[in-house]
């Protein structure tokens, strides 16, 4: 039974220092959805004996027959911390690489993450990912180390030998945490000494930085899993007990005699208690100790586990419970089956859930607390700098950073997906609790029907009479037709919208902008007479309009499986939002003005690349195919949907488990017809490198198999004839140059800044004014490109003999002129020559230039 009811969770809405969003990150099955089940069985929504089997946030028959998360789901929980209530917003996100988008739009609305990593396994590549995207996106994170009962039951560990598993597996966690963090330190310090003017002089390149002290001068306090910290769990999931060494601290200060902050320090790491002087000593290492953790934790978990599961000894079992102070009941220490026994004793002395959600409430940020540095990337993308945005919108930062509801506040809401439902199980679709007077009326219209029934003893056969009237109606092919062709226009699926509001307060009947992912708001604001058609959807904008009007029609509150309806909805809460499918098509911004800007774009960390085609099995049910290929597209963030110039439909998905899930969503949900699918294909690419140099492996084997008669080098040329044999064609194929290679991928925001913008202006009919709109790009000027990007090529990568004869900012300026002749132009071959400007980054303006496919081949150099 529930123990809360909505209204208690509305009234804790409006408090968004009391709010946590959060969301679970894990490799596949390191134990987030039983987790996630514990957490839930704490307001009562489940049993706790059903915690792990139930799997409650996944509510899809296949996610069940698999046993794995395909999609992110969010709960509402409520706990209470020190009298302090609290609202949980919780996110159960898939740990599959074929569904890392749904991880990618969870941590997007989310301030803080609950890390997964089962003690067995260790640290997998899909929690390395985790762990990068939650630092991404700035994050705070908290890990709970989870399945350690399989140290004890399957790997058959002493306490002390887990102990040291254990510190290696944390070892590697923070590890990689390490790793990001000094990756985006040395990124940032390698941007600012860009920007200082460099001095001129053959000293320059002897100059020696010390890339150290920006690591050392850097905060990170807040960065590293410590159990001493207390965000650390360690548990078990399935048994339905965890830990922190806080809560053992509070449990054994009394008992030891110690005060509570002195044993947070000492129960982990290397200390042990000296039972002569009964004072703790550092130094167990050295000396053969067990550490202090050890002896009053792993130790007392360990016979608990050799008692009840490996020796079955039920006698003691009632002798362990008097001792931690536990009352079961008869039947639970009747029962046959030891786990139970196990899970329910565990269950009462260390709960899982309030462990975590303690930790979650204690240590993970509120709404309020979001950072500055947060706030732009969310506002503006890395190609871009905020404060080349117009006025009005670099006010909207105080908005977010505030996370106010007031009224006078603007309305800033985030789509990250939309998700699709069945109809029927939308609270407005559901049949509503009557209240007492419809109760009495019912009652007396029940009497009245008696009493009538009574007194017309004799009418008994008017009512068989009727229904046999009444049964040709229903026969008649032509209201059978229209039935049909009602039930095929309407559609029972729903799209809601998963939103996080981050400013404001949203209402139903409000009428808000939906800002498409391309919106730019200084375009719109510099134009005077701009309008926007109120009667407008999405399928009706041009090309160059990203801008729709929507009145808000329903509001949700995301319970897993089911949803509340709410009249309102403030900032700093996790939402659903009905009635938008014809205004978004995977992500949006809602917004109360259009000075707001579209969020920046979400980054996929798996992308499409498993193609099949699809088609009917029936001809004549093409168009119900092509409509269930547009919802799929609509409501799954990683999917494609193509239609080639063949006119074949293309499924594009990121794997072979993903693809399973959209060809039954598309023949069960969206398009509900038969369909064949081709054999899926996976596009390669193909590359040119050069021939290593040294072959250590086989290079004695190659010198033996050296034709010595011939001592010529083939050269590797390629010589091709034309059919009548009058021309000749001659190509040889040759890598770039590392270098360029490397300043390529170094500067992917630059290029696609540039193309950007080359694309904007692909409209305009001469090359002259392509030419003058390009110079006025501002490569170094702050009203243009980002100082991120727009200094990766610094000037001392300049050939000494160009630098003092030509200047960089004219370089670079020669070289996006140069990008326009080579448009219109100049033929490949042109690149050498560009090389001469001493410029790379001529070389990669040009290089992006024929990967667009804009340079056309002439004759003449």
């Amino acid at each position: 039974m529930r123990l809360i009811d909505s209204t208690k969770l509305l009234e804790l809405q409006n408090k968004p220092t009391k709010i946590r969003n959060i969301c679970i990150v894990a490799h596949v099955d390191h134990g987030k959805t039983t987790l996630a089940d514990s957490l839930i069985s704490s307001n009562g929504i489940i049993s706790q004996r059903m915690s792990g089997k139930l799997r409650y946030m996944d509510s899809r028959p296949d996610e069940q027959e698999r046993g794995i998360t395909m999609k992110s789901s969010s709960i509402a929980l409520y706990h209470a911390l020190d009298k302090e209530e609290y609202l949980v917003n919780l996110i159960d996100s898939p740990g599959h690489i074929d569904f890392s988008s749904e991880v990618s739009t969870a941590v997007r609305l989310c301030d803080g993450a609950i890390v997964v990593v089962d003690v067995v396994e260790g640290v997998c590549p899909q929690t390395r990912l985790a762990l990068k995207q939650a630092y991404s996106e700035n994050i705070r994170a908290v890990l709970v180390l989870n399945k350690i009962d399989r140290l004890i039951v399957e790997m058959k560990m002493t306490a002390l030998d887990a102990y040291v598993h254990i510190t290696q597996v944390m070892e590697q966690v923070n590890a990689v945490m390490g790793e990001l963090f000094a990756s985006n330190v040395l990124e940032n310090e390698e941007t600012l000494i860009d920007k200082q003017p460099e001095m001129h002089g053959p000293k320059e390149e002897n100059n020696i930085y010390d890339w150290t002290s920006a690591l050392e001068d850097a905060d990170d306090s807040q960065l590293y899993f410590s159990p001493e910290q207390g965000n650390v769990v360690f548990a078990s999931a399935i048994d339905g007990w965890g830990f922190t060494i806080h809560t053992f601290a509070k449990l054994f200060s009394d008992k030891l005699g110690v005060k509570e902050e002195l044993l947070r320090k000492v129960l982990w790491g290397d200390f042990y208690l000296n039972s002569k002087s009964k004072r703790f000593m550092k130094g167990a290492q050295e000396k053969a100790k067990k550490p202090l953790f050890v002896q009053v934790i792993f130790d007392n978990l360990w016979n608990i586990y050799e008692t009840i599961i490996l020796r079955n000894d039920k006698e003691k079992v009632p002798v362990i419970c008097e001792k931690l102070g536990i009352k079961l009941t008869t039947r639970d220490l009747r029962h046959t089956d030891t786990r139970i026994q196990l899970q329910s004793l565990m269950m009462q002395w260390l709960p899982l859930s309030n462990t975590v959600l303690d930790m979650v409430c204690c240590k993970l940020p509120s709404p309020k607390e979001i950072l500055p540095d947060k706030v732009e990337k969310l506002m503006c993308s890395r190609i871009r700098d905020f404060e080349s945005y117009h006025e009005e919108t670099r006010k909207l930062k105080d908005a977010f950073i505030a996370c106010d509801s007031s009224n006078d506040r603007p309305v800033i809401v985030f789509i990250s997906k939309m998700f699709s439902v069945d109809k029927s199980i939308l609270p407005e679709n559901k049949p509503k609790a009557l209240t007492p007077e419809e109760m009495a009326l019912r009652r007396e219209k029940a009497r009245q029907m008696r009493e009538e029934l009574k007194n017309n003893v004799n009418s008994e056969t008017v009512p068989i009479k009727m229904e046999k009237e009444s049964e040709p109606d229903l026969n008649k092919p032509e209201k059978c037709a229209v039935d049909e062709k009602e039930k095929e226009d309407e559609n029972p699926t729903a799209f809601i919208a998963f939103a996080r509001i981050f400013s404001g307060r949203v209402k139903k009947g409000d009428k808000l902008y939906v800002l498409g992912p391309k919106h730019d708001p200084s375009q719109v604001l510099s134009k005077k007479d701009f309008q926007i058609d109120p009667n407008k959807k999405l399928k009706d904008l041009h090309s160059d309009e990203h801008i729709t009007c929507t009145e808000i029609k329903s509001l949700y509150i995301l319970m897993g499986r089911e949803l509340e309806d709410i009249e309102e909805a403030v900032a700093g809460n996790i939402i659903g939002i009905g009635g938008l499918e014809d205004h978004i098509l995977k992500t949006a911004t809602l917004s109360s003005t259009i000075a707001c800007p579209a969020f920046s774009e979400i980054q996929y960390a798996a992308v499409p690349i498993l193609r099949v085609a699809v088609e009917p099995t029936y001809p004549s049910q093409l168009p119900q195919l092509v409509k269930g290929l547009r919802l799929l597209n609509q409501s799954d963030s990683c999917v494609q949907v193509l239609l080639q110039e063949t006119g074949e439909h293309v499924l594009v998905t990121a794997g072979e488990v993903h693809l399973q899930r959209c060809l039954e969503d598309l023949k069960n949900l969206y398009a509900k017809i038969p369909i064949t699918a081709s054999e899926p294909i996976v596009p390669f690419r193909e590359t040119i490198v050069e021939p290593p140099k040294v072959d250590m492996a086989n290079e004695e084997i190659d010198s033996q198999n050296i034709d010595k008669t011939t001592e010529t080098e083939k050269d590797p040329l390629i010589t091709i004839y034309t059919n009548n044999k009058q021309s000749k064609i001659k190509i040889r194929a040759r890598p770039l140059p590392n270098e360029i290679t490397l300043l390529l991928d170094k500067s992917t925001d630059l290029l696609k800044a540039i193309s950007q913008h080359i694309k904007i202006l692909q409209g305009m009919s001469k090359n002259d004014k392509l030419e003058s709109k390009l110079e006025e790009m501002h490569i170094n000027g702050k009203h243009g490109l980002s100082d991120s990007f727009s200094n990766n090529v610094p000037r001392r990568q300049m050939p000494l003999q160009f630098r003092d004869s030509l200047s960089y900012v004219d370089c670079r300026r020669m070289s996006i002129k140069y990008l326009t002749y080579v448009n219109t132009n100049l033929c490949i071959c042109a690149l050498s020559s560009v090389v001469k400007f001493g410029s790379l980054f001529a070389v990669i303006l040009s290089a992006r230039a024929m990967m667009l496919n804009t340079v056309r081949c002439v004759t003449s150099a």
